[in-house]
């Protein structure tokens, strides 16, 4: 009888997993060809203002509901259970950060030497707020793999961002732009979520069901504040250290480095957790899908990882103009932080399906304690490029040897899972050796971009066609 289940739950899954993929891909290539046209509209300097707005945002959002969501994606309590109670809590919580940023706004700003951060980072504080009415309708769609629902409200929500900054930027708004698109593109995509939710659910409170909630929520909430801290800290190492416009080349490569994370992971983790909680009774199960989910992420993110760093200073010259370069610098080290991530936040949501978010707090406490001395090193003793290598070393001696630790109770051994990605990873080294031979024999940037990428894509695909069949049978079994 488990059968029929299963296959019901993976044709669900892989829907979900296509659909996430296509809003993932439409939404990036369009954030590249905007990306472009905004770092010739606006000045280094402008966007490392926006980058000081962004590092608050980024951190205090990551606490805005508390973990309470994730909690309404994994329970097999009914959602009319639980909703009214994590309505109230998300919609306080968000309301209570919003003041807080907008009082502490003025002291962080003069902290990172960039005063005129101050209003953006007020102005940028009104979406904890959406994003507390809206955590609900989100975490439904997730918990109903309801993608193709999602896809809509991020397309909405990018073509209205997109419309604001470029009229702002055009006329010379500089941050402002930036922040106002951030404000738009919340707003329009907590209203589709609402129209495509069809049951509302006011708020109310239950205190027996907001001690269970938070007793699960705040130590997730805790890890996504060190996970945001992870991410955001070497932005105020670098504004504070090395000063605005070092952060404007930095924010630029680390956008970029981070495009595979939001490409491939991101869809990925619209279901995972979701996926995951629905097998976790199934031990062999449990960790034979996480296995195989790792397998596939490194087929489709080893190639774009590569791509991106053996091609960094042909590609940022090319694409975003000469005055773009010393982002060049930081792109390749951050894309190696960039493929690790993707792997790492799989098995951030393996853990927390489990139930684990104690481990994950631990791990992500460690991440930050270890990161703040180097990358402070690094930016002293090489710049951008000091404190990206800084990232990348982290994670490679620390983070990842506390996930092997914590995934042992799992059965998921490092061979295991070095088994899954070891020809992806072979495809990669291959692409290295390639591309970097076309580097060395061609001076002009753009054919080095172009004759490279082409020739290192088509080295990958020689060497991992043998998986070709696993892929093709994922496909075909999304559309039985």
């Amino acid at each position: 009888m488990a059968r029929p289940v299963t296959a019901g739950l993976e044709r669900k899954v892989t829907s979900a997993i296509r659909w996430s993929a296509v809003n993932s891909l439409v939404q990036r290539l369009s954030q590249v060809g905007v990306g472009v046209l905004l770092a010739r509209l606006v000045a280094p300097e402008q966007f490392g203002v926006f980058a000081v707005a962004l590092v608050v945002l980024n951190i205090v959002m990551s606490v805005s509901e508390m973990g309470v969501s994730v909690a309404l994606v994994r329970s097999e309590k009914p959602v009319a259970e639980l909703a009214p109670t994590v309505t109230t809590l998300s919609i306080a919580s968000g309301c209570l950060l919003a003041v807080g940023c907008v009082v502490g706004a003025p002291w962080f700003a003069a902290a990172m030497d960039t005063p005129q951060a101050t209003g953006v980072i007020q102005l940028m504080s009104l979406s904890l707020v959406v994003a507390g009415a809206s955590a609900v309708p989100g975490a439904l769609l997730q918990r109903e793999f309801r993608q193709d629902h999602k896809f809509v409200a991020d397309t909405s929500a990018f073509v209205v961002g997109t419309a604001v900054v470029v009229v702002l930027a055009v006329l010379g708004f500089g941050a402002w732009s930036l922040a106002w698109s951030r404000i738009a593109t919340n707003v329009v995509a907590a209203v589709v979520m609402f129209a495509y939710t069809p049951r509302r659910y006011r708020p109310g409170f239950d205190a027996a069901q907001a001690r269970g909630l938070l007793a699960f929520g705040l130590p997730l909430a805790g890890s996504s504040l060190l996970v945001f801290g992870v991410m955001n800290v070497d932005y105020i190492v670098v504004g504070s250290v090395l000063g605005t416009v070092p952060l404007g080349f930095y924010l630029l490569a680390f956008n970029l480095a981070n495009w595979p994370v939001a490409a491939f992971s991101q869809p990925v983790r619209s279901v995972s957790l979701a996926a995951f909680s629905q097998v976790r009774d199934d031990p062999e199960l449990f960790a034979r899908t996480f296995a195989r989910a790792l397998r596939l992420l490194a087929l489709v993110t080893v190639p774009a990882c590569v791509l991106l760093a053996a091609l960094a200073d042909p590609l940022v010259r090319t694409v975003y103009g000469e005055r773009w370069a010393p982002a060049a610098q930081a792109l390749a080290l951050l894309v190696l932080l960039g493929a690790l991530r993707v792997a790492l936040e799989l098995g951030y949501d393996y853990l927390a399906s489990a139930g684990r978010s104690r481990a994950i707090l631990v791990i992500h406490l460690g991440w930050l304690l270890g990161l703040v001395p180097l990358l402070v090193l690094g930016a002293h003793l090489d710049g951008i490029r000091g404190v990206a290598a800084a990232q990348s070393l982290v994670v490679l001696l620390v983070v990842v040897p506390a996930y092997l630790v914590a995934f042992r109770p799992y059965g998921l051994r490092a061979r295991v899972l070095g088994t899954a990605v070891a020809r992806p990873v072979l495809g990669g080294v291959v692409m290295v050796a390639v591309a970097s031979g076309v580097q060395w024999v061609t001076a002009d940037a753009l054919w080095r971009l172009l004759v490279g990428g082409a020739l290192a894509s088509l080295a990958y695909a020689a060497v991992v066609f043998p998986l070709r069949h696993e892929v093709l049978g994922l496909l075909r079994r999304g559309g039985a």
